[in-house]
């Protein structure tokens, strides 16, 4: 996936890593590879769940992750999510619909695989299409 302007959380020894951009944004060969439709009123969500290690960057781990998505107008959506999963990485990746200037708060939650608990992350973002 594209390494664009990121946002982290950290919740009891994971980092959630979350951020949020149009498709347009993303190369032909990279959108073609993922089988996204790039647009400018299209948007994505790309999120990855790293287990704490000292002393390295974490271990990548699959989980169960959900996003709701809320706008100024108070309309509330979920958005669904695919697992992709590549050599040392797994990335859980929902595309959207945005209106020009529309600003939305995700809120993410996420249950790693074997584990009880239930990690929570929140992002904003303003959209403005082209």
């Amino acid at each position: 996936m594209p390494a664009f302007a990121e946002n982290s959380t950290k919740a009891d020894g994971y980092t959630i890593h979350h951020n949020a951009f149009l498709t347009s944004d993303l190369s032909p060969e990279m959108a073609k590879q993922y089988n996204i439709r790039r647009s400018p009123n299209r948007a994505m969500i790309n999120i990855s769940i790293i287990k704490d290690v000292p002393n390295t960057t974490g271990t990548p781990v699959e989980a169960r992750v959900s996003v709701t998505a809320h706008n100024l107008r108070g309309q509330i959506r979920r958005i669904p999510l695919r697992e992709i999963k590549e050599e040392n990485a797994v990335y859980y990746i929902g595309v959207f619909l945005v209106e020009n200037q529309e600003s939305i708060d995700f809120t993410i939650e996420a249950q790693p695989a074997g584990d009880s608990k239930i990690l929570h992350a929140a992002l904003k973002q303003q959209f403005f299409t082209r």
